[in-house]
């Protein structure tokens, strides 16, 4: 697990070129801690950079950008997890390896199949790749998104990298994109493919980028996709099949020359993640819990009981309000780009580093997979909602009700509406007074992006999964596992989302896979025998905080609210009422420590 960055641009000199990356990758150097290094290439007007987590091939043969067949070189942010069955097939086809890396192997893939390689990793990824023969440049990321991967293609070369704070060394690149504030109000994030940079996006993922430097040609091009079948798996055969092909992932990331542990927050899918790494690594498994005095938002109770029949070395840890407030300018300032979430990640985290970790495994992605958010209930009432006429939307608008208040969001065509009716914060009304514009201009943008395909051929369910897994898992929970875990040097593993499980997942027939009285009921069922029932039968709890009172209690955050415009503290007072969500007022702190830079 590393960070990238790299250039290829003629029209700048050598020493501009290698100042640039080189300052691209101490921006990074929090994500890569223990090594960085460039590859410099004079005559083609290229610099690949790298700052290295070493969590296989601890030695300097694993060093980055690392060349092969003196032919490719590659700079490589991630893990291949089927790195080993590949290593094997490219032995019997004649390659020879020096290191004990996947990052060889994904250069001796590429050597042996060229672009059709990527289709065959199963990790998670983002890479650049250089042909030296060919004079080509490469740009990668895998199928589910897991890592991030930024580029432009401004001023006639190409510029990328894993964050969007690496760009702040590149000039031409530092325009602002005014619509950012906007999304970041309306959704909490801002969503693929916007950033906080007008003329930088995120490489789709599941695709490749390649830039012909004798052309200067650019073309993208997918790779892989995952789609949700029809359903042609019954239930006997999705749950058989389920809990083998999970085992078999979870023992792939626990692949590792470096110490691995497991988040385990007290809840079912850590739970899961945590039971079944526990039987593969007989009791060398650190696990990490974090916990509250508060019983109310504290889970402690539920991680105790998994602890009493888990064979690992916990680890549990409270956080107190008085670290949240030494810390919370620390996390603002861990943030790559604005969110409202994540806060949890950075502190379970910096207690994963402290303790010596280089990789933890996360149960993120069961919730989006096998219907474990409210969504899954309300989408069919939010699609028929959505038919109703505009008038009575805007009606409803009026409202007090914050939840008919979002129901202006249906005037949006789709699965976009849907989404934001469900999970925005602001209304565009809202966020018209709050960013001193007009409210067509929110709907304008708002309408514009992003781009979404129609999922109307879809099962009710599987929409539900889709939007869950595409839009707040993507650009929520996959954002703040990377930029918080890699703050701290740690990389956060995700064995829901191996590929081979995520695929088996998705073509379960929704029936089957929906179906029970408790959400995620195939899980359960599958695990039920090997849980204790306090952890599966239980209510739902987000890996939340005790936010709404200790954002009331912090100076730090009323001393900036006071110094801001008549709107925001006007919000602020609504939230000190208790008439504001906690992430709402994220969201004002977040515009409010961004125009204070």
């Amino acid at each position: 697990m590393c960070r990238i960055a790299g250039m290829i641009n003629a029209a700048l000199p050598e020493n501009v070129l290698e100042d640039t990356v080189q300052q691209m990758c101490d921006l990074q150097k929090h994500g890569g801690p223990d090594d960085g290094g460039l590859y410099i290439s004079a005559t083609d007007s290229l610099v690949l950079g790298n700052r290295r987590l070493a969590l296989l091939d601890l030695s300097a043969a694993g060093h980055q950008p690392m060349s092969y067949q003196k032919r490719y070189f590659i700079t490589y942010n991630g893990e291949l997890y089927n790195f080993i069955s590949l290593k094997e097939e490219l032995k019997g086809l004649g390659h020879q390896f020096h290191t004990h890396t996947d990052t060889e192997v994904i250069l001796a893939a590429y050597a042996q199949w060229n672009t059709l390689a990527f289709a065959r990793f199963n990790g998670m990824f983002a890479f650049a790749i250089w042909d030296d023969h060919l004079k080509e440049l490469l740009l990668v990321r895998d199928v589910a998104g897991m890592k991030p991967l930024y580029y432009s293609t401004a001023s006639g070369g190409l510029a990328f990298a894993s964050e969007i704070r690496a760009f702040k060394p590149i000039p031409y690149l530092q325009e602002s994109n005014t619509a950012w504030p906007i999304y970041l109000m309306a959704y909490g994030h801002i969503p693929e493919p916007a950033t906080t940079l007008r003329h930088v996006k995120p490489l789709h993922k599941g695709f490749f980028l390649k830039y012909e430097l004798r052309s200067g040609k650019q073309s993208l091009q997918s790779f892989a996709h995952y789609s949700y079948s029809r359903g042609f798996l019954n239930n006997n055969k999705g749950t058989s099949d389920l809990a083998a092909t999970l085992k078999d992932a979870v023992e792939r990331h626990l692949i590792a020359d470096a110490t691995v542990g497991v988040f385990l927050s007290g809840g079912l899918d850590s739970g899961i993640i945590a039971t079944v790494a526990a039987e593969i690594k007989k009791s060398n498994l650190n696990s990490l819990s974090l916990y509250f005095k508060d019983e109310f938002y504290s889970e402690k109770k539920y991680q105790d009981i998994l602890l009493q029949q888990l064979q690992c070395k916990p680890q549990q840890y409270l956080l107190e309000e008085k670290e949240f407030h030494q810390q919370f300018p620390n996390i603002l300032k861990a943030m790559d780009m604005p969110g409202c979430d994540g806060v949890n990640t950075w502190f379970i985290s910096k207690y994963a580093a402290e303790l010596g970790l280089k990789a933890v495994l996360s149960g993120i992605g069961a919730d989006e997979l096998f219907g474990g958010y409210p969504s899954f209930k309300r989408m069919q009432i939010a699609g028929l909602l959505q038919q109703l006429p505009d008038i009575i939307i805007n009606t409803a608008q009026q409202s007090k009700i914050q939840k008919f208040n979002r129901l202006s969001y249906l005037q949006l065509d789709g699965i976009k509406g849907i989404y934001l009716f469900l999970r925005g914060l602001y209304t565009p009304n809202d966020i018209a007074e709050q960013l001193g514009g007009t409210e067509k201009e929110v709907w304008t943008i708002l309408n514009e992006a992003p781009v979404i395909s129609e999922l109307n051929d879809l099962h009710v369910k599987n929409r539900a999964s889709w939007m869950e897994f595409n839009m707040y898992m993507q650009n929520q929970l996959l954002r703040d596992a990377d930029v918080m875990g890699m703050a701290h040097g740690v990389e956060i593993r995700v064995p829901f989302l191996d590929d081979s499980f995520v695929r088996l997942a998705l073509s379960i027939d929704p029936a089957a896979k929906y179906a029970g009285q408790l959400p995620k009921q195939i899980l359960i069922d599958n695990y039920k025998a090997s849980l204790p029932e306090p952890v599966w039968n239980r209510p739902k709890m987000g890996f939340s905080f005790p936010f709404q009172e200790w954002l009331t209690n912090s100076s730090y955050i009323k001393e900036m609210m006071c110094n801001s415009n008549d709107s925001t503290q006007k919000n602020y007072e609504k939230f000190m009422r208790g008439k504001l969500h906690w992430s709402q007022l994220m969201a004002l702190i977040l515009l409010t420590n961004r125009h204070e830079k």
